[in-house]
């Protein structure tokens, strides 16, 4: 999967110039200059409101004690997705829209928990998996005080045989 991963974020910029580059050919380079900019500036305003609003609730769990109501997840959708409308490209404000649209963030939060919730799981596996292999190579056989001694002497930094 990481290497999935390092592929396409390698080929993000390549998709990305494509794109203006078709966008430009049907509309014009200026016109996707503007579009650009829009975008660019819809993501400030959004990453804007979603860090006054994640503060504000905060402030205000802390005045009254009580959990932060809200998704935490739903505002982390919203910076990530105020920051790809920020990143200057057609395919990244599209993911960035996708993430900031209240009605398309349920179902990203629905695939995104799903797929935590699987990775959880086989860490969970992997964890225990390590654990029982860790108890099986422990020589735990052995009565407490079996164990070979070495003969030493404890020094301290107030012992007068030291100076």
């Amino acid at each position: 999967m990481p290497l999935l991963t390092v592929i396409a974020l390698m080929a993000l910029p390549f998709l990305e110039i494509w794109l203006m580059i078709l966008v430009s050919g049907q509309i014009g380079v200026s016109w996707t200059i503007a579009l650009l900019c829009a975008l660019s500036i819809t993501g400030v305003l959004v990453v804007r409101r979603a860090g006054r609003g994640a503060y504000t609730d905060a402030r205000k769990a802390m005045r009254t004690g009580e959990p932060p109501k809200g998704s935490l997840l739903d505002t982390l959708m919203l910076l990530v997705g105020g920051v790809l409308l920020v990143t200057p490209g057609f395919l990244t404000a599209l993911l960035g829209a996708l993430m900031a649209l209240p009605f398309t963030r349920p179902v990203l939060r629905w695939a995104f928990r799903g797929w935590a919730e699987r990775r959880l799981a086989r860490v969970r596996a992997q964890m225990e998996a390590d654990l029982v292999s860790v108890r099986e190579n422990t020589p735990d056989d052995r009565p407490p005080g079996s164990g070979r001694i070495i003969q030493g002497r404890i020094v301290t930094d107030d012992d007068p045989g030291r100076r």
